[in-house]
């Protein structure tokens, strides 16, 4: 009988037939969704010789949700997946013009899931612009509820930014706005609670899984009290927490200025285990990192909230409407996700057997075409693709 996964006494409980809701997503995401729900399936038989099986239920939000029901982000898929807590989606369309800006950013806020985790790693056979790409493996955690994506801002030259403007500059004093007759204003609002609820998860994630090095990125060197009271409150939090760690050498905090970290990804990767990073930091550097293994055609993500036992596992791409339906899209983004999403429940074979079988088909040159291009081998289609995984996983 399928049955929710559930949090108890801070575990998650995981019957032998889950259910977990899925968001298809718009574009590409009928393609790849499909292919990779077969290799999902695939794997979970293989890895517990049909002893277990996951009950996958579709939820709507994007396009495919506006056209069946109106409604972008049906509050009956958010009501589904907290009480189910764990989800995996495809990459979903951003509604044009009011309402809600980002459906990725709202199912963020509206389930309070504050750590984006994006682990970049390389695969052998796979084009990079780096010598020694295989120097780089990074796991992301990016702050995802505050920054400036809490979207608080005013348009240039409405009576609201006016009046912000007015206050600024009458009760606060700001003499630094340099032409206030045509700014808009935005406010970046950078806690003590948001930064140390995800940095302890960049930390526990690192011991974890027996890494050293986790370094806290930021840009306190010009914004003193809200990047610079990241690096501050991290620090206070690792030698408050983390002490008998620190003192053993088990643990090792570290940081360095946004700019320099970027530099440093591409001179040395390999000084870096686990970062830590704001929201807008967070998000330059995930792309910048998935580019240097591949591209983000090959990155998963995950966002969570380790407290509430809530996350969902995504396709950390577009929508691609250029090739949707034709069968051509790249899986491996969705499918690595899921890797993610098997080892948050604890069902480590089925991530190993998927992944495994990536690196072996990689390493013997079988592509779709974003990674085919300009190696002189045959492009597999979408589901070509996720075949060869299946065979792959049936050999293991």
């Amino acid at each position: 009988m399928a049955e929710k996964i559930v949090l108890e006494n801070g575990q998650l409980r995981v019957s032998d037939h889950p259910i977990i809701p899925f968001i298809e997503g718009d574009g590409v995401g009928k393609d790849i969704w499909k292919s990779a729900q077969s290799v999902f399936d695939a794997a979970v038989e293989k890895a517990f010789a049909g002893q277990k099986k996951v009950a996958w239920t579709e939820v709507l939000a994007g396009k495919k949700s506006f056209d069946q029901t109106g409604s972008w982000l049906p509050d009956e898929t958010v009501e589904t997946i907290k009480d189910h807590l764990v989800a995996i989606k495809g990459p979903l369309e951003t509604p044009v013009g009011g309402g809600i800006r980002s459906l990725n950013v709202a199912l963020r806020q509206e389930l309070d899931l504050y750590a984006c985790v994006r682990p970049v790693r390389y695969f052998k056979g796979i084009e990079s612009p780096l010598k020694h790409p295989e120097k780089t493996n990074i796991t992301i955690f990016r702050e995802n509820t505050e920054d400036i994506y809490a979207g608080i801002e005013w348009e240039a030259g409405s009576q609201d930014v006016q009046k912000i403007i007015n206050f600024l500059q009458e009760d606060m004093g700001v003499q630094k706005i340099r032409f206030p007759e045509t700014s808009s204003i935005g406010i970046k609002p950078i806690s003590i609670e948001g930064s140390q609820r995800l940095i302890r998860a960049a930390i526990d994630y690192a011991l974890e899984n027996k890494l050293t090095n986790v370094t806290l990125v930021h840009k306190g060197n010009i914004q003193k009290f809200t990047e610079g009271g990241f690096r501050k409150w991290g620090y206070e939090l690792a030698q408050r927490e983390y002490a008998k760690e620190l003192a053993s050498g088990q643990l090792v905090i570290s940081d360095i200025i946004a700019d320099n970290f970027l530099q440093q990804i591409l001179l040395n990767p390999d000084r870096f285990d686990v970062v830590a990073l704001t929201n807008l930091n967070g998000d330059y550097a995930s792309d910048a990192l998935a580019a240097q293994v591949g591209g983000i055609g090959i990155a998963p993500g995950a966002n969570i909230n380790y407290r509430t036992g809530h996350a969902i596992f995504e396709a950390t791409h577009g929508t691609a409407p250029d090739i949707a339906g034709q069968d051509k899209a790249n899986p491996c983004s969705v499918l690595l996700s899921g890797c993610m999403l098997f080892d948050y429940i604890g069902w480590t074979a089925v991530s190993d057997l998927i992944t495994k079988a990536i690196e072996t088909n990689f390493s013997r040159g079988y592509f779709t075409a974003d990674l085919a291009f300009g190696k002189g081998v045959e492009a597999l289609s979408t589901s070509q693709f996720s075949q060869r995984l299946i065979d792959s996983i049936g050999e293991r």
